[in-house]
C-alpha cells in the first residue's frame, strides 16, 4: 500500500482521493479551510449544477479549449457515472432544462454531504485547516509535502488538485500554479472566466435588474463575428451578465482584454423585420390615438420602453398615428440589432472559473501525471481547461480526479 497525499477538497480532489483510495492506497487529503467543498457550497446560487446529462459529443462540444486532452478522462468516467455516484451516495438528482442536473433536494450541501459519505467509506483521512508550503521534490520526482506550519509529510504520490484564483474567498489563491511552476511547469495566463461583462453605455445602467429570456446576443470585434447564441441574460449597474454572457467570456476573453467589442441583442429572434414590423403595426393600431409609449407597452418590458424610443429618437408623448415609416423602422432595427459596448470583463472575485492554468501539453491525458515530475498528478481548475456555463466545469473537474486517483501506481 503506498501514501498518496491529495492537495485540495474540492471536488477534483475528492474524486482523486476517493479513486486512489479504491485503488487500495492510504490517502490523505489536505484541506486549507475548516470544510470541504466550499466553492461547491456556492456553486449554482447554492444549488450545485453538478454535471450536464447530454451526450458525450455535446459534452466535448461545450469545452471551448483543450477538449481533445479530455478524451481518457471523461470516457474513463462520464456524466452518467457522476449522476449514479451520488444517487448511490444518498443525494438524488434531476435533470433541468439545458440538460443541468441538480441534487433534487436544491441544496449543494446535499452534494457535499455525498462526497464526505463516500470519502468515509473509503477511510480517507482530511486533515483540514492544513495549508500546503512546498513539494518535496528531488530527482524529478515528488516525495511529500511540506506545509505552511513547516510540518514535512512524506508521500509516494501527491495530487495537486487546488482549483484556479476565482472567488478566492473559498481557498482557490493559485496555490497549485506556485507548485507547478516550482516543478518547471509552464502556466498559461490566468484570467477571469465565466464572468461578467462591464458595459461602456449609460442606458444599460437604467436597464438594471431586467433579465431576459429567449434573445440572441451576438458579438463582433469589427466585422468579424466571435459569438452568436440564443438564452437568457441580465443588464447589470455595470454591464450584462446571466448565462448567456457568462458563456461568451469565455469564447472572446482575450479579445476584449485587447479592445471593446460590440454586442448586440436580438429581443424578438422568432421575428423577422417584416414579422416585427407588422406586428408593431397591428399594436398600433389598437391604440392609435394613444401616446406611443402605449403603442409599444405589450412588446417590450416596461423597463425597455423609454430608452428605445430614446434611441430611435421617437418622442413619447407623439401620438401612434403620428409616427412615421422612418421612425417605426428605427423601432425594428434596435429590436433586432439593440448596441452595447463590452468594455472589459468583471474580476476573479465575480468568476466562476479561471481561464489559463498548468499547460496540459506537460501533463499526461491518459493517468493526468506530470510528464515532468514522477509521481505527481493534476486535477481540475489548476489545469489549463475550462468549459461553459451548465455543470461542464464540473464534469471536468469529476473526470480529472478520478482519472488521476485511479492512474496512481498503475503506470
Amino acid at each position: 500500500m503506498s501514501k498518496v497525499l491529495v492537495i485540495g477538497g474540492g471536488p477534483a480532489g475528492c474524486f482523486a482521493a476517493i479513486a486512489a483510495a479504491e485503488q487500495g492506497h492510504q490517502v490523505v487529503l489536505l484541506e486549507r479551510n475548516e470544510k470541504i467543498g466550499k466553492k461547491l457550497f456556492i456553486t449554482g446560487k447554492g444549488r450545485c449544477n453538478l454535471t450536464n446529462a447530454c451526450d458525450t459529443e455535446e459534452l466535448f462540444s461545450n469545452i471551448p479549449r483543450n477538449s481533445k486532452f479530455l478524451y481518457s478522462a471523461i470516457y474513463s468516467y462520464d456524466n452518467f457515472r457522476v449522476m449514479d455516484f451520488f444517487e448511490q451516495n444518498g443525494t438524488p438528482v434531476k435533470v433541468e432544462r439545458g440538460n443541468r442536473v441538480f441534487p433534487v433536494s436544491d441544496h449543494s450541501s446535499d452534494v457535499i454531504a455525498a462526497l464526505k459519505r463516500s470519502l468515509d467509506a473509503h477511510k480517507v483521512k482530511i486533515m483540514y485547516h492544513t495549508a500546503v508550503e512546498k513539494l518535496m521534490v528531488s530527482e524529478n520526482c515528488v516525495h511529500g509535502v511540506i506545509t505552511a506550519e513547516g510540518k514535512k509529510m512524506p508521500a509516494d504520490a501527491v495530487v495537486i488538485a487546488t482549483g484556479g484564483c476565482s472567488y478566492a474567498s473559498t481557498g482557490s489563491t493559485g496555490d497549485g500554479y506556485r507548485f507547478a511552476e516550482a516543478c518547471g511547469h509552464t502556466i498559461k495566463t490566468c484570467s477571469p472566466s465565466l464572468v461578467p461583462f462591464n458595459a461602456e453605455e449609460e442606458y444599460v445602467k437604467e436597464l438594471q435588474g431586467l433579465s431576459l429570456k429567449n434573445v440572441k446576443a451576438s458579438i463582433y470585434q469589427g466585422k468579424k463575428l466571435l459569438y452568436e447564441a440564443f438564452g437568457e441574460m441580465l443588464f447589470t449597474h455595470f454591464g450584462v451578465s446571466g448565462p448567456l454572457m457568462l458563456s461568451a467570456s469565455s469564447v472572446v476573453n482575450d479579445a476584449v482584454r485587447k479592445q471593446p467589442l460590440q454586442l448586440y441583442i436580438d429581443w424578438k429572434p422568432a421575428l423577422s423585420e417584416e414579422q416585427l414590423d407588422h406586428r408593431i403595426l397591428r399594436d398600433f393600431e389598437e391604440a392609435k390615438n394613444r401616446q406611443v409609449i402605449h403603442g409599444i407597452e405589450k412588446l417590450y418590458p416596461s423597463k425597455f420602453l423609454p430608452i428605445i424610443l430614446r434611441l430611435a429618437k421617437i418622442p413619447a408623448e407623439k401620438r401612434v398615428n403620428e409616427v412615421t415609416k422612418e421612425e417605426r423602422q428605427r423601432l425594428v432595427d434596435l429590436t433586432k440589432k439593440f448596441p452595447v459596448t463590452l468594455t472589459g470583463l468583471r474580476g476573479f472575485s465575480e468568476a466562476i472559473i479561471t481561464k489559463g492554468g498548468v499547460s496540459v501539453k506537460e501533463v499526461n491525458p491518459s493517468t493526468m501525471e506530470s510528464k515532468l515530475t514522477k509521481h505527481l498528478y493534476f486535477a481540475g481548475e489548476v489545469l489549463d481547461l475550462d468549459a461553459f456555463t451548465g455543470g461542464f466545469n464540473l464534469q471536468i473537474a469529476w473526470s480529472t480526479g478520478y482519472l488521476a486517483g485511479s492512474s496512481i501506481g498503475n503506470e
